[in-house]
């Protein structure tokens, strides 16, 4: 089938470069987030789906709205059969659905019904689930509620963050991806209605959402750490000042009070309202990456002093 691939980061990849080898399918284009600032010196850059369709001499769109006229025009000259979607980052209007004659077909990181919308990984990790996993389907106006064509499964590992759960899922699509496509061109794969019944919405998570509660149980906090590791980073206040926290470890029979920060020569304990939990990496204001062991060392907590 001709194909026009929409995807914005690099937990695209895996999909794009499958679907560039496929024997099966040619890659006419690829639609992707206009390039966006990034790094310390805030120079612009192209999304990692643009990088990686230049390298390979596919076109590359860009529009500010999937709705724009221009953009339209040019995907209905390209006559795609068929539009598959990872991550791309934006709404697609009634419009651009249209174009397609076998529609837009959507990666999603969970098993639908669970889990629609944009942070599905994270909030597995954060609601503690054991299982998670990817679907494909078609998509449909109303979010993430089109009819299913596939689902992988994939278990969620006690030190899994959001960043490792992704990395493995975004591979596992891939293939699912790929053999969703096959199946639609053979005619061999129908689409089935999602069941009514275990529908969870899973929002973006904000920098204010990735704030530490010391006085929530152990388990949620090492949940709410992970949940937000790479992005959009869990922290805390110390001394009035931000402190992002990478994963913790479970610290049993060892009580704090909230919050409460205890070090020594090769451990930061901080209390939580049940055991304590001992900090892995950390990264105060405006500097590096840092083990908590080498970031006690050079503030010093005084004793019973917390974090914010």
């Amino acid at each position: 089938m001709r194909l026009v691939f929409a995807g914005t980061p690099e937990t695209a990849l895996p999909s794009l470069r499958t679907l560039i080898d496929s024997p099966r399918h040619d890659v006419v284009a690829v639609v992707t987030r206009p390039d966006a600032q990034s790094g310390r010196g805030r120079k612009v850059h192209p999304s990692p789906v643009a990088a990686l369709a230049e390298e390979a001499g596919i076109e590359v769109l860009r529009p500010q709205k999937a709705g724009d006229p221009a953009f339209l025009d040019r995907l209905r000259a390209l006559e795609p059969d068929c539009c598959p979607v990872v991550a791309y980052g934006a709404l697609l209007p009634q419009s651009a659905l249209d174009v397609p004659r076998r529609g837009w077909i959507n990666l999603h990181f969970s098993i639908l019904p669970a889990w629609r919308g944009a942070a599905p990984v994270q909030h597995a990790i954060l609601h503690g689930d054991e299982i998670t996993g990817a679907t494909t389907f078609q998509i449909v106006k109303e979010l993430d509620a089109g009819p299913v064509y596939g689902v992988v499964t994939e278990e969620i590992r006690t030190t899994d963050t959001s960043g490792s759960l992704l990395e493995r899922l975004s591979v596992s699509g891939a293939g699912l991806l790929a053999a969703t496509l096959d199946g639609v061109e053979d005619g061999a794969l129908e689409a089935r209605p999602q069941p009514a019944d275990g529908v969870t919405i899973a929002p973006k998570i904000s920098v204010t959402d990735a704030q530490v509660d010391w006085a929530k149980p152990a388990m949620h906090v090492d949940r709410l750490i992970r949940a937000c590791t790479p992005g959009p980073g869990a922290w805390s206040e110390f001394r009035g000042q931000r402190v992002k926290l990478g994963p913790v470890r479970p610290a049993p029979g060892e009580r704090l009070a909230p919050g409460e920060i205890a070090a020594t020569k090769t451990t930061v304990l901080v209390g939580t309202a049940t055991d304590a939990v001992a900090l892995g990496d950390v990264q105060p204001q405006g500097k590096r990456l840092m083990g908590a062991v080498e970031w006690a060392r050079g503030v010093r907590p005084e004793d019973k002093e917390t974090f914010e």
